[in-house]
């Protein structure tokens, strides 16, 4: 008799602990997954304005040439960007050879050229530049109250924006050597009331002495030399950077560009540095 009922118990104590486990199940808490946190939106820095490329000698040139144009058209050139732009003007000198016995006189007054002469006995070479002295120029006058003094330099043969020697030759059955045709473009080095002196030449050129090698004497350059001039545009009283000027409608106006000048060099004419001058 004891065996049937235990028989029948067995089912009711499994019921009783499946109903155990089933509550406990049904009591512990469900978890939930925690969001990742959002993702952070990458900063950007603010975008910087690119740097304006340096202007070259050919770049003033066309400069110049608008202005130029609009000088003679009676009107004033639209408002320039070019106050404030970095420069670098390389250009040839001394390609025809050099210069002729008057050019020393012309050196010392000061005409803002570049050029280079034998020196004594012809062992040697004498590369100069003397600027001229543009404060009293009607290109200046009426400037900047705070300019004490302007310093000339030209950029010669502003017909040719090539900063090499000029491969045109002269007529060969010309008469007698051709006059050089006028400078009509600048730059004009403006020095500040009260500013630094050491960036002013006063009438000095910018002179440099070519040697042989041992005992033997300098030759003269194939190619001519090299003049660099480098700086940073300044402006005249409108804001613009040039200033043209003429004597007649019939002329090709002289235009001028207001700069500070930060560097002087020489080169020969692979590019070589012979001397340099740095205002400080």
């Amino acid at each position: 008799m004891l065996e049937p009922i235990a028989i029948r118990r067995l089912p009711v104590v499994a019921l009783a602990a499946s109903g155990l486990v089933l509550t406990a199940c049904q009591e512990e808490p469900e978890t939930t997954p925690a969001a990742p946190p959002p993702a952070a939106r990458p900063t950007s820095a603010p975008a910087t304005p690119p740097t304006p490329p340096v202007l070259s000698r050919a770049d003033l040139i066309q400069a110049a040439e608008a202005a130029a144009s609009a000088y003679a058209a009676g009107g004033a050139a639209d408002r320039d960007s070019l106050s404030g732009r970095r420069f670098a003007v390389r250009q040839a000198f001394g390609c025809q050879g050099a210069a002729p016995a008057p050019a020393a006189a012309e050196d010392a007054a000061g005409d803002g050229l570049a050029r280079w002469s034998w020196g004594a006995e012809r062992k040697t070479l004498r590369l100069s530049l003397t600027p001229g002295d543009w404060t009293q120029s009607a290109l200046i006058s009426g400037g900047d109250a705070g300019w004490e003094a302007v310093e000339g330099f030209w950029l010669n043969r502003p017909w040719m924006r090539a900063e090499g020697c000029p491969a045109a030759q002269g007529d060969p059955l010309a008469s007698g050597p051709a006059a050089p045709s006028p400078q009509t473009v600048g730059l004009a080095a403006v020095h500040e009331q009260d500013g630094s002196r050491l960036g002013r030449r006063n009438g000095r050129a910018y002179s440099f002495v070519v040697r042989g090698e041992g005992d033997q004497p300098a030759a003269a350059p194939v190619g001519g030399y090299r003049l660099v001039l480098e700086g940073r545009l300044t402006a005249f009283p409108d804001g613009r950077a040039f200033q043209c000027r003429a004597t007649s409608p019939d002329q090709r106006p002289v235009c001028v560009a207001a700069a500070q000048i930060d560097r002087v060099a020489f080169e020969d004419a692979a590019g070589a540095v012979l001397s340099e001058w740095r205002p400080g």
